[in-house]
């Protein structure tokens, strides 16, 4: 497998570009996405066994149970970070090392189903979050330490449309392909 092909199983929906302008259209079309991705996941990985939560999505990338677990982790943050710059001024996040919590025992061996529930309860309470807020509450910003990039919850409300589209088509990889 040459180098361009592990690049789309690597982003099988493409990298995500940060808006420079945002609709109200295209903001609750990226708000209904965040509702709607637990539903879809659980769709995608209902009845699978025990093997198959073992499979990839690329050579060498995370097992389906690693995604799945990763999702959890991933939003929860994200909702955090949401809660921050909401009622503090332009906060400095904390990162973490996804990589390394991927390699954790719950990320590896533990059912799916907690992480399931976890990201259905998130999800109702993130989305609720989201339809409540105005237009000038999403214009707040957090920073991340990585980039020292000011990002307003409307561009993460983009990024976490995309990175749910993202971990949805790694799950549908990992079923077709076998890796």
């Amino acid at each position: 497998m040459d180098a361009k092909e592990l690049e789309a199983l690597r982003y099988p929906v493409g990298k995500f570009e940060k808006p420079t302008t945002i609709s109200p259209d295209q903001r609750k079309a990226w708000m209904e996405e965040i509702a709607l991705f637990p539903a879809n996941l659980r769709t995608l990985v209902q009845g699978i066994s025990e093997e198959q939560k073992q499979l990839r999505y690329r050579p060498e990338g995370w097992t389906l149970a690693q995604v799945v677990h990763h999702c959890a982790d991933s939003h929860l943050n994200s909702l955090i970070r949401f809660k921050w710059a909401l009622t503090e001024n332009n906060p400095t996040i904390k990162a973490y090392f996804e990589d390394r919590w991927a390699e954790l025992p719950d990320s590896q061996n533990l059912d799916l189903e907690p992480s399931l529930q976890l990201l259905e309860g998130l999800h109702k309470r993130w989305a609720y979050l989201l339809t409540h807020l105005t237009s000038e509450q999403l214009q707040k910003t957090f920073v991340h330490p990585e980039t020292m990039d000011a990002i307003s919850l409307d561009q993460n409300v983009a990024n976490y449309a995309w990175h749910g589209r993202h971990h949805l088509a790694h799950v549908k990889n990992a079923l077709e392909l076998k890796f």
